[in-house]
């Protein structure tokens, strides 16, 4: 990078990796997360909606920016936004419009299994994250956001990606390993929704449907990520002709502007 390292540059660069590490991880967490390991669910869900709002409020300044020669004050995003990230998303979607962006993979994030992620993770940054504690202390209700991530995000991702052929497989493998397994081992789990799972037919039938849905779930996230991070890269380009403050966000956040073949190959993504 040839910009000159000014505290507003070293300020954005910071923000920049800062927020790639976080999404790295929720990305990472957010393929192996199952009802056995529910605290990764929380890692995930904690840094995907700490990222994705980080990432999209880089986005409004770099747009306020060039409409007004300075970044907004910390009233407009903390008051306006806040952590409401389907408002981020809003506002994302109306610059892109009136900027005329031509985006590479999407225009919006009109799938619905995006618009299920959002809706997730906008409640989690909202108030789901204390969902239990919530419960004790007698405060206003909110969802379980494991439960609801199952609900509207996990199983319709089996219905759709998963073939009936192999959905028949992972239930006769899982009676299968009921068979085996019987009389040696004994099973006590919650699930998603908070059942018990008392027996290895459904502990074995659960993490069949987890290894398949795993990998959709990072790749769906991913493409929400990529939307942003090619906005922030559009807004780069125009905000670097009228200041030398401006990183090359594009660099930073390159790992994810990857094809959609490479997003469902890759399990890993704190490193390069």
């Amino acid at each position: 990078m040839s910009a000159t390292l000014t505290p507003v540059f070293q300020a954005l660069l910071n923000e920049a990796q800062f927020t790639r590490q976080i999404l790295g991880s929720g990305c990472t967490q957010i393929r192996r997360a199952n009802y056995a390991t529910k605290g990764t669910y929380f890692l995930a869900l904690v840094s995907l909606s700490t990222g994705i709002e980080r990432l999209g409020k880089l986005c409004l300044m770099l747009d306020h920016y060039l409409e007004h020669g300075r970044f907004p004050d910390l009233a407009h995003l903390k008051q306006q936004i806040g952590h409401r990230l389907l408002l981020l998303y809003q506002r994302t979607d109306a610059l892109v419009t009136r900027r005329g962006l031509q985006l590479k993979y999407r225009q919006q994030l009109s799938d619905p299994f995006h618009s299920a992620i959002l809706d997730c993770l906008h409640r989690f940054a909202e108030g789901d994250r204390y969902s239990n504690i919530n419960l004790l202390v007698g405060a206003p209700s909110s969802s379980d956001p494991i439960s609801l991530w199952h609900e509207k995000v996990d199983m319709p991702l089996f219905d759709k990606h998963v073939s009936p052929a192999r959905k028949v497989l992972i239930g006769s493998k899982a009676r299968a390993m009921a068979q085996m397994m019987a009389g040696h081992t004994m099973v006590l789990y919650t699930s998603e929704t908070g059942d018990t799972i008392s027996d290895m037919e459904n502990a074995s039938y659960r993490t069949g449907v987890f290894e398949f849905v795993g990998p959709y779930r990072q790749l769906y996230v991913l493409q929400i990520i990529r939307y942003w991070v090619e906005v922030l890269s559009e807004l780069q380009h125009r905000a670097m002709r009228i200041s030398s403050d401006i990183p090359e966000f594009s660099e930073v956040l390159g790992i994810f502007q990857g094809e959609d073949a490479y997003f469902k190959s890759r399990k890993t993504w704190e490193r390069e």
